[in-house]
C-alpha cells in the first residue's frame, strides 16, 4: 500500500466518521472557548456573591451548585426567609444552549435569567437598586468593572452580563457518549448502546436532541396520560396566557441527568429508573420492559461529561457603605448602609 493510499483511506474514514455523527439527532458538546477571561473571572464572583441577596446568605450557586451537577438536588429551591421555591431547580450546565431560560421559558437568554432571582421575593428577595448599590460599595469590585466595561459604573445590566458570561462557559464535553459519537466503540456499554437505539426507535429523540439533547423546544408535560402533580406551576401559559399553553414546559436537557435529580418540574421523581417509566408512560404511551429500562438507564448515565473545574472566587470584604445583609428581621432600615459610628 502506497503512502498516498493511506492518506485517501485516512481522509475517507474522517468524512465516513462525520457523516456518521451528523446523521445522530444527539450532537457533540464542545469544550467552551474562553474569549473574555477577565469578564467571565468577574462574572464567576457574581455567580458565587451572597450578598446579592437581601439575606446576604444566597448566590446563584445555592440553587445552581457547581457542585452537585448544577442543581440544589431538591424537589423545589430554599429561598428568602426559607420560603419554599415553587418549582425545582433546572442545571446551569449547557444552559446556553437552551432556545430560552426557566422552565416556561419566559427569560430569552441567560442575562435576563440571571436578573430574575435577585429581585424575586422568594428567591433572593431583594432589589436590582440595592444589589448593583452593594457592589459598588466596595472598591475591588468597582476596578473589576472598570477592566471589564472602561469604568466603574455598576448596573445591572453589566452586572448580568457577567454572570451569563460565565455561565456560558459551564459545559459539559467529553462525555463517555459523546467519545462514542466521535468513533470509539468502546467508550460506553452494550446496555448503553442498546439504550440509545431504544431512546430513538421509542420516539424519545422528538423532544431530546440537539447537543443539550433537550432545551430547543416545549412540550406538554403528560401528552398521552395526564401527569399529576400537586405543584402549582403550568407552564407555558403564564407566558403566553394561551390555554394551549397549559402544562406545556421547556424540554430539560439530558446531559448529567445522572447527577441532576429529584426529576420533572415538581421534582417529584428520585430515580431515573422511575423518571424513564414515567415518560415512557405519560409521553409516549408505552410500557417499558425491565431490560429496556436498564438499558435506557445505561445509555442516559453515558452523557455526564466532564464537570467545570472551578476554583472559588476570593470576594471582597464589605466595608461601611455596603448595605448591611437581613437574614431574619423584614426591618428595611437594615438594609441602608452602615454608618462609620455603628462600626466603632
Amino acid at each position: 500500500m502506497t503512502k498516498l493510499t493511506s492518506i485517501a483511506i485516512f481522509i475517507a474514514g474522517i468524512f465516513a466518521s462525520a457523516h456518521a455523527i451528523s446523521a445522530e439527532p444527539i450532537e457533540v458538546i464542545k469544550a467552551v472557548k474562553v474569549t473574555e477571561p477577565e469578564k467571565v473571572e468577574l462574572g464567576k464572583m457574581l455567580f458565587f456573591e451572597p450578598r446579592l441577596s437581601k439575606s446576604g446568605f444566597i448566590s446563584c450557586n445555592s440553587c445552581h451548585n457547581l457542585s452537585t451537577g448544577g442543581v440544589d438536588a431538591l424537589p423545589t429551591s430554599i429561598g428568602h426567609h426559607w420560603q419554599e421555591g415553587p418549582i425545582n431547580s433546572p442545571t446551569v450546565l449547557n444552559a446556553n444552549y437552551m432556545l430560552a431560560q426557566f422552565w416556561d421559558g419566559r427569560a430569552s437568554d441567560l442575562q435576563a435569567q440571571a436578573a430574575g432571582p435577585i429581585a424575586n421575593p422568594k428567591e433572593m428577595g431583594y432589589s436590582h437598586a440595592l444589589a448593583t448599590q452593594t457592589i459598588a460599595s466596595m472598591p475591588a469590585y468597582r476596578a473589576h468593572f472598570a477592566k471589564v466595561y472602561g469604568d466603574e459604573k455598576v448596573t445591572i445590566d453589566r452586572l448580568t452580563d457577567a454572570i451569563s458570561t460565565f455561565e456560558k462557559t459551564l459545559v459539559t464535553p467529553n462525555s463517555p457518549f459523546d467519545q462514542y459519537l466521535l468513533g470509539k466503540q468502546d467508550a460506553i456499554s452494550v446496555d448503553a448502546k442498546a439504550g440509545y437505539q431504544l431512546f430513538k426507535s421509542k420516539g424519545c429523540v422528538s423532544c431530546h436532541n440537539g447537543p443539550a439533547v433537550g432545551g430547543t423546544m416545549y412540550m406538554k408535560m403528560g401528552l398521552i396520560k395526564p401527569f399529576h402533580t400537586n405543584n402549582p406551576a403550568e407552564g407555558r401559559i403564564a407566558v403566553t396566557g394561551k390555554e394551549a399553553d397549559k402544562f406545556v414546559f421547556k424540554v430539560p436537557t439530558l446531559r448529567n441527568i445522572e447527577l441532576t435529580y429529584p426529576y420533572f418540574h415538581d421534582g417529584s421523581v428520585w430515580t431515573l429508573e422511575e423518571a424513564v417509566n414515567t415518560m415512557a408512560d405519560i409521553q409516549l404511551g408505552q410500557k417499558l420492559s425491565d431490560k429496556e429500562n436498564l438499558e435506557m438507564v445505561a445509555f442516559l448515565v453515558s452523557l455526564t461529561g466532564d464537570q467545570p473545574q472551578i476554583t472559588l472566587p476570593i470576594l471582597p470584604p464589605s466595608n461601611k457603605n455596603t448595605p448591611r445583609p437581613v437574614p431574619f428581621s423584614h426591618d428595611p432600615m437594615s438594609s441602608k448602609p452602615v454608618s462609620s459610628e455603628s462600626l466603632k
